[in-house]
C-alpha cells in the first residue's frame, strides 16, 4: 500500500502541470486504475466490517462490539477516503484540462477559412431550399384557388352528347 501511495503522490503531482493531450490522457487511465484499487480497498474492509457486525450478534454485549467493529471500519475507510479525495480532485482537473483543450480546438476549427466558406456555402443552399419550398407553397395555393374554375371548364369541355 506505500508504493500504491507514493504513485498516487507522484501522479498527482504531475497534474498540477499543463501537459499534452496524450501525456493527460495517460495519467487520466494510471488514475482510474488505481481508483479501482481503492474501490476494491473499499469493498474489503466494508466486507470485514459486515462480517464482523453479523459476529457481534453472538456476544452478549452487542451494542459494545458494534461500536468496536464501527471503529475498526472508521480507521480503515478514513485513509481511503482521503486518497480518495485527492485522486478525485486530480482527475477533475485533468478532465478539465482536457476538455478545455479539445474546446480549443474546436473553436480553431470553427475559425478556420475553410469551415467558415463552408458554412457561407451550406446558409446559402437552405435560403435556396426555403424560396423553392415557398414557391412550391406559393404554387401549389394558387392551384387550389383555381380548382372550382378548373374543374367547370373540364366538366365543360368534355361533354360527350
Amino acid at each position: 500500500m506505500k508504493v500504491f501511495i507514493g504513485v498516487f503522490l507522484l501522479v498527482c503531482a504531475f497534474s498540477k502541470v499543463v501537459l499534452a493531450t496524450p501525456v493527460e490522457e495517460v495519467q487520466l487511465e494510471q488514475l482510474d486504475k488505481i481508483e479501482g484499487e481503492l474501490e476494491l480497498q473499499r469493498d474489503w474492509a466494508k466486507y470485514r466490517w459486515e462480517k464482523a457486525s453479523a459476529d457481534c450478534y453472538k456476544n452478549y454485549w452487542v451494542n459494545y462490539c458494534l461500536g468496536s467493529a464501527r471503529a475498526l471500519y472508521r480507521q480503515e475507510i478514513d485513509p481511503i477516503r482521503v486518497q480518495e479525495v485527492e485522486l478525485h480532485e486530480a482527475q477533475r482537473q485533468l478532465r478539465e484540462s482536457l476538455k478545455n483543450q479539445r474546446d480549443a480546438q474546436r473553436a480553431a476549427e470553427r475559425a478556420a477559412p475553410e469551415k467558415a466558406a463552408e458554412r457561407t456555402a451550406n446558409q446559402r443552399e437552405y435560403d435556396e431550399k426555403q424560396k423553392d419550398a415557398a414557391t412550391r407553397a406559393a404554387d401549389r395555393e394558387q392551384r387550389r384557388k383555381d380548382a372550382p374554375k378548373r374543374a367547370q371548364e373540364n366538366k365543360a369541355g368534355t361533354q360527350l352528347d
